[in-house]
């Protein structure tokens, strides 16, 4: 998921391309930290030295009005540790020593895959972090990541899996997204959203477009949604767990039927100061536009049986899923 490092992708990594204006409630490309106050140091993100390439990147931080800020500080600073390092220290042997810093097992960076490769330096920027799912004991944190390497930029979204233990939660297993290879030809929908500058997308989910898996039901409602609205979408298919979380029901993201947004006009769902007329105005529109099952922050009434729902998990996201 790698690409030459252009003009465009430095303003993203350095804080460029941003949407909103004074007064919202955070970064698209989140180059600066979340609204919440900072609870941790994060390893891996760093500054470039002054002979680096790489864009400037600065630590991620939970918003304070999450339901745990902290499991997704924990599963965020792991990743950083990975997939961010300073020249000479590449490679997994440091890496684990980054990891084992944390007080989580070295073992995980075997897991890494993508998150991992193998260049001189890295830079890594987390966009968003989000529930896959979180329960009483065990959670799922989806990290949303840009990272560079010297003449490339590209990402990842990572499947971080956690489980309750004191004093902080501890990591137990990370899934990095495969979105699969670009498919030779694309439908014209698939295109349009590639194109469309409402339509804001992360690396693993634009690979996921890119590969030709994305069902048109789902391409389809995105086009119509950014006929009302700026979106920033951080999963589609790829990067997600494979089944509903805690459950044995397979969820609809890997096959393509669903995508999950974020930030709407610039606004963080998770964001308390966010309208919630403008969330269920989403979540409306999103059920207008064919899907079957959306979820968000806010239980809605109305609609076909089972139509809205809200949880835990979808605090901090709008999701909208689709039967085809």
């Amino acid at each position: 998921m790698g690409q030459p490092l252009g003009r465009r992708a430095l303003l993203v990594g350095t804080g460029g391309l941003l949407w909103g204006a004074a007064g919202c409630s955070g970064p698209p490309s989140a180059p600066v930290s979340a609204s919440g106050p900072a609870s941790g140091s994060v390893s891996g993100s760093r500054s470039p030295s002054p002979a680096s390439s790489l864009p400037a990147t600065t630590p991620w931080r939970p918003d304070r009005d999450d339901v745990d800020p902290a499991v997704k500080l924990r599963a965020v600073q792991v990743v950083e540790a990975i997939g961010a390092w300073a020249p000479g220290q590449g490679g997994a042997a440091a890496a684990k020593k980054r990891v084992a810093a944390l007080g989580v097992s070295p073992s995980l960076v075997d897991q890494a895959g993508a998150l991992l490769p193998g260049a001189p330096e890295a830079a890594l920027q987390v966009i968003d972090a989000q529930y896959g799912g979180i329960l009483a004991d065990s959670a799922s944190v989806l990290v949303v990541c840009r990272r560079w390497t010297p003449g490339h930029a590209g990402g990842t979204t990572v499947d971080v899996r956690l489980s309750r233990a004191r004093p902080r939660w501890d990591v137990t297993a990370l899934h990095p997204a495969r979105p699969g290879a670009a498919a030779a030809s694309l439908p014209d929908a698939a295109r349009r959203v590639l194109a469309e500058s409402r339509i804001r997308l992360p690396p693993a989910a634009e690979a996921d477009i890119r590969s030709g898996k994305v069902r048109p039901s789902v391409l389809q409602a995105l086009l119509r949604l950014a006929g009302t609205y700026r979106m920033y979408v951080s999963v589609v298919r790829s990067g997600h767990p494979l089944d509903v979380f805690g459950t044995s029901r397979p969820s609809d993201h890997p096959r393509g039927r669903a995508f999950d947004v974020w930030q709407i006009d610039g606004h963080k769902v998770v964001d308390p100061a966010t309208s919630r007329r403008l969330v269920e105005s989403f979540m409306r529109d999103a059920a207008a536009a064919g899907s079957y099952n959306v979820g968000g922050p806010v239980q809605l009434s109305g609609g076909g049986p089972g139509q809205f729902f809200s949880d835990n998990t979808h605090h901090d996201h709008v999701h909208a899923g689709f039967r085809t």
